[in-house]
């Protein structure tokens, strides 16, 4: 392969790429979402400087994914916090696990998305959404809601997912030493709600060394929803340099804010 042909190309290995070209769409994307109130020291811990914590809250989120262009078929849960950059609110992500690899590359990859394999799953039981989550052989964590009990409304449930998210990029160099260490940001756009639900909800959240999703406790559920939808996510974007300290402009995040928001 000449030199020109691999500098074409996004991702190894160049025989059979890890995952296509963006942007991806997804459709019938459906959420379930639970947001509880935990630990605020817990949450300032981790929770990286710029990003700041406002409120003692985190969202655990499962969702199912049945038709993502380039993508296929999976379904991937985590946590994400709200936090607040330069006047922006927004939402971090904390952790993904997913079982699906192309997605995991390019989530990884390509954007900064903290994407690790598990077994996520959300299905009805009876009257009952669940969302189960498995580490290896182990659950992590077991969410229920009841199943379309009360309408969302649609702003409501839109205001839910249009949050910007930030994301934290390491790469580190073939000598250890950090290459990348950068907060990026990115938000979903081309989104229509095709239904959006609320009723009563449960989280239970279980210890384990490499998917520690228990270390922000469930201390008490603030609100749930069961959101089905039709989205792209927008190409990430750099808003913060760990490596020389380095912030964008605020004119630039104007900038920014407006280009993600098109």
């Amino acid at each position: 392969m000449l030199k020109k042909d691999v500098l074409k190309q996004i991702t190894t290995p160049l025989g059979g790429p890890a995952f296509p070209r963006g942007p991806f769409k997804f459709n019938n994307r459906e959420y379930l979402n639970i947001t509880y109130r935990t630990d605020l020291d817990a949450l300032k811990r981790i929770v990286p400087e710029p990003l700041e914590v406002e409120e003692p809250l985190v969202k655990f989120e499962i969702m199912y994914m049945p038709d993502a262009t380039g993508l296929g078929r999976y379904t991937e849960s985590g946590q994400v916090i709200p936090v607040t950059y330069n006047g922006i609110k927004g939402e971090y992500s904390h952790c993904m696990y997913v079982d699906n690899h192309p997605a995991i590359a390019v989530g990884r990859e390509a954007s900064a998305y903290p994407k690790k394999l598990g077994s996520p799953r959300l299905f009805i039981d009876s009257d009952t959404l669940v969302g189960t989550v498995e580490y290896g052989s182990l659950r992590i964590a077991n969410a229920t809601m009841g199943y379309k009990h009360q309408p969302l409304e649609f702003d409501q449930a839109r205001e839910e997912i249009m949050k910007p998210t930030f994301m934290l990029k390491i790469v580190p160099d073939f000598d250890g030493k950090l290459k990348v260490c950068e907060l990026l940001r990115t938000q979903i756009t081309d989104l229509t709600i095709k239904e959006a639900w609320t009723g009563p909800a449960r989280l239970q959240l279980f210890d384990h060394a490499l998917a520690p999703m228990a270390d922000l406790p469930v201390l008490e559920v603030i609100h749930a929803s069961h959101i089905l939808t039709d989205l792209t996510v927008s190409t990430a974007t750099r808003i913060y340099n760990y490596l020389d300290g380095e912030s964008i402009s605020p004119s630039k995040t104007e900038e920014v804010e407006a280009q993600l928001q098109k």
